[in-house]
């Protein structure tokens, strides 16, 4: 396996099965990077991206603090069987004097009022970083986690809507022994918070025995307050669009963010 950082590099790796990422990688990206090499087969190469985007942050001092771990990340993908690492600096992903182009945001990206209201600008730097990485490594499919669902309803809308011919894989979200969802944030919990978080996925378990929606987010808000969880928002939505279920067949989704501490955690799940 090889870490590249420009984009002449790349030469040779297109036609690829793509995993990008932030970096500050643990179990959850390498479960991505196995389910990129199972997609790739013998045929393809998998690259998995690392790069801290600043243009999806809306908090300086978030991005500031964002860990970098690019030895430890590529040890990870090595051993996960990717077979590059494509780690750019940001003047190779927008370069000096250029303008790198921003996606149309799609319905998904701006009327839900999740992430969209709460990360103002977050789904036009996720959007305008993605299209310009796929422009950079030319993949045939790249695989996202389900733990950022909104981000992967997003991603697989602007993707169809721009005509980017780049399959979208959904890769399940791993979790800890005692049920958080893995994410490079879990490191910032005080040994205070670090049980209380578990009641993301608790509030999750039990939003999924209800069968009324507003019932269910009900019992996600008192489970998730109890443990004194900062709520912005914990809600059962139709599962693609984000939009309120209107029609008993639709495929449902129970969505969460709160803030523990200072630190923000999302999880989600089928409802």
């Amino acid at each position: 396996m090889r870490v590249v950082t420009s984009e002449r590099e790349l030469r040779g790796l297109g036609g690829c099965v793509c995993v990008p990422t932030m970096g500050a990688l643990h179990a959850g990206h390498a479960s991505l990077v196995r389910a990129a090499r199972a997609a790739a087969g013998a045929a393809a190469p998998v690259v998995v991206t690392v790069f801290v985007n600043p243009t999806q942050f809306n908090d300086a001092a978030d991005l500031a603090r964002y860990p970098r771990t690019l030895e430890a990340d590529a040890a990870l993908c090595h051993q996960s069987g990717a077979d590059a690492v494509f780690a750019p600096p940001v003047g190779e992903v927008y370069p000096h004097g250029r303008v790198v182009r921003v996606p149309a945001l799609p319905a998904v990206a701006t009327e839900p009022g999740l992430e969209d209201r709460w990360r103002p600008g977050h789904f036009a730097g996720v959007c305008q970083v993605v299209a310009r990485l796929f422009e950079m490594v030319s993949p045939a499919a790249a695989v996202f986690g389900q733990k950022d669902w909104q981000q992967l309803q997003v991603i697989r809308a602007m993707t169809a809507q721009e005509r980017l011919g780049v399959e979208i894989i959904p890769g399940e979200t791993v979790r800890e022994h005692d049920g958080l969802a893995m994410s490079s944030r879990n490191r910032f919990l005080s040994a205070a918070d670090r049980a209380p978080a578990t009641a993301l996925s608790r509030a999750l378990a039990v939003a999924a025995q209800e069968r009324d929606a507003c019932g269910a987010e009900k019992l996600m808000l008192d489970t998730l307050r109890s443990a004194g969880h900062r709520v912005e928002y914990a809600v059962v939505r139709q599962a693609e669009t984000l939009g309120p279920i209107t029609r008993a067949g639709d495929r449902g989704r129970a969505l969460i963010a709160t803030r523990l501490g200072d630190v923000r955690l999302i999880d989600n799940a089928a409802w």
